[in-house]
């Protein structure tokens, strides 16, 4: 079982960074992971607990509290001097800590041996006011990470931007004695918020792999229990402003006892540990006593993720009023209460602290000014009265905010999965990655078409679900199918929209975790499926059984319509019909191109080639994401001399919306777009099924548009970007003798006239095949019709432009017709209309 470490700088045994590091280590526990925590008593040495042996400090059961072993026995290293470092960081003079650095990484590397560790957690890290460990900490990070072959397998993670609460502590800017951040292969770093991301690049502007990674807002798992406030000596009926809280002077706890003065019937409960500084607690009691407010200090509680019998701040949650964050204007940057408190549906209200603004703009609640108001004003307590007692108010607060902080965890959550994804199964060959995006109504028959395949072993593939921003319940589908399947479902994340991102992300994803396989020399594959089609159940066993037998770079299925769904439409089947016929010849010649809906790589080729490009285009003014990602990668693929297979009795049906929701624009040849932007047109929402059939004439407009948005694509490109296909004897048998030839001549003179290199961008490979469809149609078809059937017929009418162009001067004009860039003609032409 592998082993998480991880490494507290706060030496408190439970704060906001130990909170926050529980909810994040949540997920690798789920994932089998033993999770190791020391926290920090011997690295920080103003709490009073260096060298402290663990002893009431609660966390939830499935935390082993931890510590580096024989770190007691490291001569010199003891906290005067730690402290003794940290004055000569203030005077900005480099201590020297190099002997007890070197000893302490080996303590450190020989522990992470003894448990077994694969990933560490190191939280709250910027700055560390510990110079001799933070130094053993990158050295040992270097040695186990090379040692084992990890990759990038600390998650690094700053929360107090320890320079805004206490400025002198490291001297002055750009902090010459402390250790600088490491640009190493195996940290990932990450900032709370945008403001920390932009002061960390300021100090370290070459710091490569750092992210975004805000608190994150855990729902309870389980109500708060009902004797909490007999227990405390709480009078039901009581309204209650809840304080989770270190107990010292910077958390201005003072505030709270002046609020609650201005609020009768209001009790303040402390959660925190009063033995931390006795000093402030004596004096916040006396403050009590002489305002005449109730108060109770409860002591330290248990976290939310805690399952013990003891009392946990889920509980003091359960039955809050309001959480209170009124801390100093200094000292914070992410106040983990707020967060509780969002996930529990409880309202908050804050101080506006220095960055209070940039952490939690957007969300809802009473906020001080502390800078034009110390203490609370009556008008604040009257907002605050609100919200204890309006039902309708409190409850618009909850959800607003609940929606954002959801977003948020959301966000978070995917960020670590994809950044740090689980080990993949020893046995497993294919990764399958789904792109879905509000596919609530089918997500579950697809999933189980991809779990029950035939003839192959569930440990021989996994399923990567990538939501890409859904708003419905598809990934609450999703997560719940994952439960019971002998497959295993991964879900993670990809924010920006577009089907090729998350394409791209979730290949990403597998291709990070395949790197670790057990044996690197068994080819294994990247296959693409679509949320909206189904799969048959020999889909993946035939697929990959073309894929081993050719040892192809690609491998392309084919795809269907189910008859059923066109009953009535004879003149709409037909057409689609042909065009599969056509498909069939030209894949069974050439391999066809990769569709979205159905295709394998191998994932070396698709690293040779640089994995899936997102293209943009600019439409109404703003750039989006081209559609074809899978079409411009498997043309990069068959253009850097990879093969490209194709597989039959691979199958896969086509969900008939895609036809229904788009046959108007197939028809007139505006099925993805027009003037050469091809766009993505959500074909989801329900609509009343179509049962009407094409007239005989816009059969024949559909049909035409099909045919000049296919033969270009699937006779011409193939042979443009390989010209040794006109070698081969097929594709002399297709083609015939002599117009082979003439193709390879003609090929290889338009690639000089236009002097590239080779035709693989967009607009290079375009042009020419447009131009050599226009100069031999009449041919091409006329070997359609021997190959596939009379009813192919004939080449669709040209342009009305070449009714005036001289015989002889054809071919040229076909050139300035295709070359045009500014009306387009050529883009509108071919239509687009390919969605059969």
């Amino acid at each position: 079982m592998p082993a998480l470490w991880g490494v507290s700088f706060d030496a408190t045994a439970m704060s906001g960074v130990v909170v926050e590091f529980l909810k994040t280590a949540r997920s690798f526990a789920d994932q089998g992971f033993r999770v190791h925590l020391d926290l920090g008593y011997d690295i920080k040495a103003d709490k009073g607990r260096f060298f402290q042996e663990y002893r009431h400090e609660r966390v939830p059961d499935w935390v082993r509290l931890d510590r580096v072993d024989g770190i007691e026995n490291i001569a010199g290293y003891d906290r005067e001097f730690v402290a003794a470092t940290l004055e000569c960081v203030r005077r900005d003079e480099i201590p020297d800590t190099d002997r007890i650095s070197e000893q302490l990484a080996d303590a450190i590397v020989r522990t992470w041996e003894a448990r077994g560790v694969t990933l560490v957690m190191v939280e709250n890290g910027t700055l560390p006011e510990n110079v001799a460990y933070t130094k053993a900490l990158y050295l040992a990070i270097a040695r186990y990470g090379a040692a084992h072959d990890l990759g990038r397998f600390v998650l690094w993670r700053d929360h107090d931007l320890m320079w805004q609460s206490e400025p002198a502590k490291y001297g002055s800017f750009p902090y010459p004695a402390t250790p600088p951040m490491v640009n190493s292969p195996h940290i990932h770093y990450f900032a709370l918020h945008d403001e920390a991301r932009r002061r960390t690049l300021e100090w370290m502007p070459q710091l490569r792999n750092l992210d975004l990674l805000p608190n994150t807002f855990t729902e309870p798992d389980r109500p708060g229990r009902p004797d909490f406030l007999q227990h405390h000596g709480i009078a039901p009926g009581t309204r209650i402003i809840a304080r989770s809280t270190r107990i010292i002077p910077q958390k201005r706890i003072d505030r709270d006892l002046h609020l609650v003065a201005l609020l009768p019937g209001t009790c303040l409960f402390v959660a925190g540990d009063t033995e931390e500084d006795p000093a402030e607690t004596r004096k916040l009691r006396a403050l009590a006593e002489e305002l005449r407010v109730p108060v109770v200090f409860g002591g330290v509680l248990e976290p939310c993720e805690s399952a013990g019998p003891g009392f946990s701040v889920r509980d003091l949650l359960a039955h809050a009023d309001v959480v209170s964050f009124l801390t100093s204007y200094d000292y914070e940057s992410f106040g983990n209460p707020i967060g509780e408190a969002i996930a529990a549906g409880v309202p908050y209200i804050a101080s506006r602290y220095a960055l209070y603004d940039t952490v939690y703009a957007g969300y809802e609640a009473p906020v001080l000014d502390i800078l034009e108001h110390d203490l609370p004003t009556p008008e604040f307590a009257r907002q605050v009265h609100e919200l204890m007692t309006n039902a309708e108010r409190r409850a618009e607060v909850v959800a607003h905010n609940r929606q954002l902080g959801t977003h948020t965890r959301e966000a978070a959550t995917g960020l670590v999965s994809t950044l740090f994804p689980p080990a993949m199964g020893p046995r497993t060959r294919l990764s399958v990655v789904l792109p879905v995006f509000d596919e609530a109504a089918n997500i579950e028959a697809v999933l189980q078409s991809l779990r029950d395949q035939e003839d192959i072993d569930h440990a021989t593939y996994e399923i990567v679900l990538v939501d890409n921003n859904s708003t419905d319940d598809t990934v609450e589908i999703a997560r719940r199918f994952a439960e019971s399947s002998p497959v295993d479902i991964h879900v993670i994340s990809e924010r920006e929209q577009g089907v090729a991102c998350a394409r791209r992300a979730g290949m990403e994803f597998a291709v990070r975790r395949s790197r670790n396989r057990k044996d690197p020399g068994e080819r294994f594959y990247l296959v693409s499926a679509d949320a909206d089609c189904r799969v048959d159940r020999r889909w993946l066993v035939e697929l990959l059984a073309v894929m081993e037998k050719d040892k192809a770079a690609i491998g392309v299925c084919d795809y269907y319509y189910n008859a059923e769904h066109f009953v009535g439409r004879p003149r709409l089947w037909d057409a689609i019909q042909r065009t599969l016929r056509c498909r069939a010849v030209t894949f069974s010649l050439f391999g066809g191109f990769p569709d979205g809906k159905g295709f394998a790589v191998e994932r070396e080729a698709y690293e040779d080639v640089g994995g899936i490009e997102i293209f943009y285009q600019l439409q109404n003014g703003k750039f989006v994401n081209h559609l074809s990602d899978d079409w411009d990668f498997g043309i990069r693929v068959a253009g850097s001399g990879h093969d490209i297979a194709y597989a039959p009795k691979s199958r896969v049906e086509i969900n008939p919306r895609r036809v229904n929701h788009a046959i108007d624009e197939v028809i007139s040849g505006r099925a993805y777009g027009n003037d050469g932007i091809i766009v993505m047109r959500d074909i989801r929402p329900e609509a009343p099924p179509k049962t009407a059939d094409l007239t005989e004439a816009e059969a024949v407009q559909a049909w035409e548009f099909s045919i000049k948005d296919f033969t270009p694509k699937n006779t011409i490109l193939p042979v443009l970007l390989t010209p040794s296909f006109l070698d081969e004897d097929a594709v002399i048998a297709f083609f015939g003798e002599d117009l082979a030839a003439r193709l390879a001549t003609r090929v290889a003179e338009i690639k000089a006239e236009m002097s590239v290199v080779d035709f693989l961008p967009i607009h290079s490979y375009k042009t020419p095949s447009y131009r050599l469809y226009l100069e031999f149609r009449d041919e091409i078809f006329a070997r359609l019709r021997a190959a596939v059937g009379e009813d192919i017929g004939y080449p669709p009418p040209l342009p009305e432009c070449f009714d005036t162009v001289p015989e002889d001067r054809f071919a040229e004009f076909v050139k300035y017709y295709c070359e045009d860039r500014e009306s387009g003609e050529a883009h509108n032409y071919f239509g687009n209309g390919g969605v059969f």
